[in-house]
């Protein structure tokens, strides 16, 4: 007898369990729960995203199907991305990835921009930027360059995406041409480096501007590590005493959001140390919203991102005015300065419009202890991590309207120009002249004669974080 009741309580034990438990779900790829759960605490829009509902991982065996159904974590995170989103991505070495948001990376060096040559079936590339000590550099490439061929084939309007592919390629060759982008001049051939690329490309300060000394900085990427350099940079301007400010960020797609802090309070010192600007995060971390400030001393970090010093920060006393020329390629933390700096000071924006990225991110590590967000922590079975959009940033009257990018008080398009490209600096190269014409007051139409020309346009960075804005975790540890 009292074996059947044994047997019975054991039969009604077995129908109690779960198929779950009796078969237990296995997950195929361990990284697919990262991407999930990363994304379901952290991401901008994880309300509006089905699949990132809470409710998703309730039943682990349908949870783990559904991960399972993804062959690969980037192609999961690729699948949870809002349709607004056109700026998150995944990062499959983030060692690599911090050595490029320090602007450590392997290059050729130069930056170029397509043109079709009036209307000819030709298309050529004219140098915008060329870094110093790159491959480029050092083989003699200079602003404004006409190049028309890349490993012999000339580019047509039919070729030149195919073509393109020589510009990621280890080593190429170069055609270089006249004014007319056809008479042949020579051809170099170049090798990619590892590149460490300053952004604080020039500083420079015109004496007699209408009367005024006016202070011009290039300036191409919000480095973190080289917030020093930034700094010696307006060290020099106030010494010399500017009275009006050209930054130019026309190849300066964002970067470090508290650089940006920074980088407004060397500009404008009479905002003493008011709100420059506020991250909100989305619901599940409202914790975080938090103001950036105008500041009297910075940061200096290395090149691994850590803490090395501080320094009082060199401001600039009596910018009323400040002149942004920008391009297609302005975005993120080079907005931020547009917007942050608008509530406190006239911010003209000369060039073309920018590109409309009013959010931010961060670097999203498979460390579930420290809610993803600690690299030292992270698995140590792989490199993987996320840069997903996180947080949207206002300034201080609220305003985040620029979506669409900032449209520019004065217009003035330099790849019509492309036949005539001079040196950063030099007072007649077309934007810059532009800005200082109207410090003078004279009229903005230009002097150049502007042929039929159509530009090309296609985004040949090798950088996918070109047009980002993002924190790191010092963020989280202020």
């Amino acid at each position: 007898m009292r074996k059947t009741i044994l047997l019975s309580f054991l039969f009604v034990i077995l129908l109690s369990c779960s198929k779950e438990d009796i078969n237990p779900p296995v997950l195929d790829n361990l990284a697919n729960d990262f991407v999930w759960k990363a994304m379901n605490s952290w991401y901008n829009w994880q309300e509006d995203v089905p699949n990132l509902a809470d409710s998703k991982d309730d039943n682990k065996n349908d949870y783990y199907t559904y991960l399972n159904s993804y062959s690969t974590p980037s192609s999961l995170f690729e699948s949870l991305k809002h349709a607004k989103d056109d700026f998150s991505w995944f990062i499959e070495d983030y060692v690599a990835q911090q050595q490029q948001f320090q602007g450590t990376s392997k290059t050729f060096g130069f930056r170029p921009s397509l043109v079709r040559v009036g209307t000819t079936d030709y298309v050529i590339m004219y140098i915008q930027h060329v870094s110093k000590n790159s491959p480029a550099d050092l083989a003699g490439f200079k602003r404004g360059d006409i190049i028309n061929a890349i490993n012999g084939t000339v580019m047509t309007l039919s070729n030149y995406n195919s073509v393109l592919d020589g510009y990621y390629q280890e080593t190429s060759e170069f055609s270089f041409t006249e004014k007319d982008g056809q008479t042949f001049k020579e051809n170099k051939t170049i090798s990619q480096a590892v590149v460490s690329d300053n952004p604080v490309h020039l500083t420079k300060v015109f004496d007699n501007i209408n009367g005024k000394k006016v202070g011009y900085i290039v300036y191409n990427g919000f480095r973190s590590s080289y917030n020093d350099e930034l700094n010696a940079a307006f060290a020099e301007l106030k010494s010399a005493g500017v009275q009006e400010l050209v930054l130019d960020l026309r190849i300066n797609g964002g970067g470090s959001v508290q650089t940006s802090a920074y980088l407004a309070s060397m500009i404008h010192a009479e905002a003493g140390t008011d709100k420059f600007a506020e991250l909100k995060f989305n619901s599940k971390h409202s914790q975080y919203n938090d103001p950036y400030y105008f500041d009297n001393t910075l940061n200096v970090y290395g090149a691994d991102g850590k803490k090395t010093s501080e320094e009082t920060i060199n401001r600039l006393s009596g910018i009323n005015k400040l002149y942004v020329l920008a391009s297609g390629s302005t975005a993120s933390a080079s907005e931020m300065i547009i917007n942050g700096l608008r509530p406190f000071i006239d911010v003209k924006v000369v060039g073309t419009k920018t590109v409309g990225k009013n959010e931010g991110s961060i670097t999203l590590y498979d460390s579930p202890t420290s809610d993803y967000t600690n690299v030292n922590t992270a698995n140590s079975s792989h490199k993987m991590a996320m840069q997903p959009i996180v947080f949207q940033i206002y300034n201080k009257l609220g305003q985040n309207d620029y979506g669409n990018g900032f449209e520019p008080n004065i217009l003035i398009e330099e790849w019509k120009h492309w036949d005539n490209i001079l040196p950063f600096g030099d007072e007649n190269e077309i934007v810059l002249k532009t800005a200082l014409d109207d410090i003078r007051g004279l009229s903005a139409k230009s002097t150049y004669e502007v042929k039929s020309f159509e530009r090309i346009d296609i985004n040949v960075s090798t950088n996918k974080f070109e047009q980002e804005m993002y924190i790191d975790s010092h963020y989280f540890n202020k």
